[in-house]
């Protein structure tokens, strides 16, 4: 799960890439392309579609392009904390960033329900943000749901890719601006009580080096990104490292919590997390966290999470 803090956040750019797309289509053919992904199912190579569009549109600084492509109910991570669509289209637009190549490999794309699907990539970024070099490799992570006849981006996020052993990278310069808190009704604060109790016993486990507990806890298909930017792209690779003796924590705590329903069988938890401990022999640093919950029946069961080490306050 966690880790010890040793990278610098990736500025909150929508850093999307595709293998061979690297043409951003005009604004007719970007629809023409939405619409027909907007069949019952999406393929790995409409997702990458709309992903580049997305890149092409950061990298042009295209304010407009988001109006449509996320989706209302998107949450993410930016420059000082949790997005909704309104501050992440202003951290999209990308207009500090100075970006001349970029390519991806490695892409997976998960069903998470007949109306919401995740892709994940590694992606390798040319370019500058805030006149600070972007890290050269990243590891980036997509929710796509349907509304209507479109597909939306409904969260995005992304850990630069570090040596765990490396010694720790100063963060960028904050930005101004402050971290989004949603107005929940009181049905989404159940939600978030709920999502949050089974969030606390996958870290207890993590704590406890507990294979069996994460196992009975997680889905089949669940894939994770840490803070290391490492992709564990299967379950039994994630249970390996989580149920590792990399990591001696006593004690964990997660706050500041919120729940969203991207379907009625698809929800994200977003929240803060901390921990009283080291990992390879470090003092485990703040984190802010993502987690994909997937309903099986009567069941949510943990689908994908993805950690970035939390922007310290007055950095």
């Amino acid at each position: 799960m966690v880790r010890v803090w040793r990278m610098t956040v990736t500025t909150a750019a929508f850093v999307f890439a595709a293998a061979a797309a690297n043409v951003r289509a005009g604004d007719g053919n970007t629809a023409r392309a939405v619409e027909k992904a907007a069949s019952p199912w999406p393929t790995q190579a409409v997702l990458l579609s709309l992903e580049t569009s997305a890149y092409e549109a950061w990298k042009s600084k295209d304010a407009k392009f988001w109006e449509t492509f996320l989706s209302d109910k998107f949450v993410g991570w930016g420059s000082w904390g949790r997005l909704d669509k309104s501050s992440a289209t202003t951290e999209y637009t990308g207009a500090d960033c100075e970006i001349e190549s970029y390519a991806v490999s490695e892409v997976q794309m998960t069903p998470l329900g007949e109306d919401a699907a995740l892709i994940t990539h590694k992606i390798t970024v040319n370019g500058t943000c805030g006149g600070q070099k972007k890290p050269r490799g990243s590891w980036a992570a997509t929710v796509y749901v349907r509304d209507g006849n479109q597909w939306q981006a409904a969260f995005h996020a992304q850990a630069a890719i570090i040596d765990p052993a490396a010694v720790p990278v100063k963060p960028l310069a904050k930005k101004a601006g402050k971290e989004q808190k949603q107005t929940k009704p009181s049905d989404q604060d159940h939600l978030t009580d709920a999502l949050l109790a089974l969030e606390r016993a996958i870290w207890n486990a993590w704590k406890d080096h507990d294979a069996k507990r994460l196992d009975g806890l997680t889905a089949a298909n669940m894939q994770f990104i840490n803070i290391f930017g490492t992709h564990l792209a299967t379950k039994a690779e994630a249970l390996k490292n989580w149920s590792g003796q990399g990591c001696d924590v006593k004690t964990i705590s997660l706050t500041d919590a919120e729940a969203t329903m991207f379907s009625p069988t698809v929800g994200i938890l977003t929240f803060h997390a901390s921990a009283d401990g080291t990992c390879f022999g470090q003092q485990v640093g703040p984190v802010w966290g993502s987690s994909i919950y997937v309903k099986d029946g009567d069941t949510w069961q943990w689908n994908f999470g993805i950690n970035l080490p939390a922007r310290p306050e007055g950095s």
